[in-house]
């Protein structure tokens, strides 16, 4: 759900790729890619643990809890790439994504055909670039809710978004500068190994 986080968070172009099929693929379906790959997918694995058991990400979830209860990280994940598309000016984020699209293309014929439907809608409505607005946040929002199996569609999780966009903003805050570190830790372990 956190794409933007994921993407920004590696570093090379076979991380890239891993980092953002993890989520898409079987634990055990890891080994048919390459070294390289499978390093992304457990830096992608690396990051979930340690944003998950994070302090200011459990507090952040307390925004959205009361609304979609066990859904509440994926929203907090989502309000997350938020404040990181928002704290980086338009042009280096659009270098970003633009980087992101190209490289996953050059990876397509291995990538799983759910991963490329997924990738072909955000690369045409470039999710990652509009992240930054809120009418991309509320459009994400509103995928996770159409993907959840148990929640009404009709959940008013962007106007929490919007309500708690301070108290969110403070979380992350402080919150992505650990994350980073832990994540270029993550890479210099998976390098040396």
């Amino acid at each position: 759900m956190n794409f933007l986080a994921h993407t920004w968070l590696s570093f090379s172009d076979d991380e890239l790729v891993g980092n953002m099929l993890a989520d898409y693929i079987r634990n055990r379906e890891r080994h048919l890619f390459s070294e390289g790959i499978q390093k992304g997918i457990a830096l992608h694995r690396a990051i979930d643990t340690f944003t998950d058991s994070h302090p200011e990400v459990s507090e952040a979830k307390k925004v959205f809890q009361p609304l979609v209860r066990l859904y509440s990280g994926a929203f907090a994940d989502v309000a997350f790439d938020y404040f990181l598309a928002r704290s980086v000016d338009g042009s280096t984020l659009m270098k970003h994504s633009e980087k992101v699209y190209a490289t996953v293309h050059r990876y397509t014929d291995l990538l799983p055909e759910n991963f490329l439907q997924m990738f072909c809608a955000m690369e045409k409505d470039n999710w990652l670039y509009n992240y930054r607005y809120d009418r991309g946040i509320e459009f994400s929002m509103k995928n996770v809710l159409n993907k959840a199996r148990y929640l009404d569609k009709s959940i008013p999780v962007f106007q929490a978004f919007l309500a708690n966009r301070e108290v969110l903003q403070y979380h992350f805050d402080r919150f992505f500068p650990e994350l980073e570190a832990q994540a270029l830790a993550v890479h210099r372990k998976l390098v040396s190994d």
